[in-house]
């Protein structure tokens, strides 16, 4: 069984830092804070509107999973 992995999303109603998984970038989530609702986007994508983008969800979820499977393999790797 796979680790689920997440990135960290400020909900933009309470300002709370939220972790959510990669398999819900670009689909709207609810903050389990104060119920706001959101779409799930990753800040570290240069052009925010890209995240509309579905191929472009996809590269960067498999980058962060690329990192995570270093991460376990070899601790200390850096992403590219």
């Amino acid at each position: 069984m796979s680790n689920p992995t997440y990135f960290v999303q400020g909900c933009p109603t309470c300002g709370r830092r939220l972790q959510v998984r990669v398999e819900y970038l670009g689909k709207a989530v609810v903050c389990q804070h104060c119920r706001g609702k959101f779409v799930a986007r990753d800040a570290s994508l240069a052009d925010p509107a890209a995240a509309h983008s579905p191929d472009d969800l996809v590269r960067r979820a498999n980058e962060l999973l690329q990192y995570a499977t270093r991460q376990v393999n070899e601790p200390g790797a850096e992403i590219y």
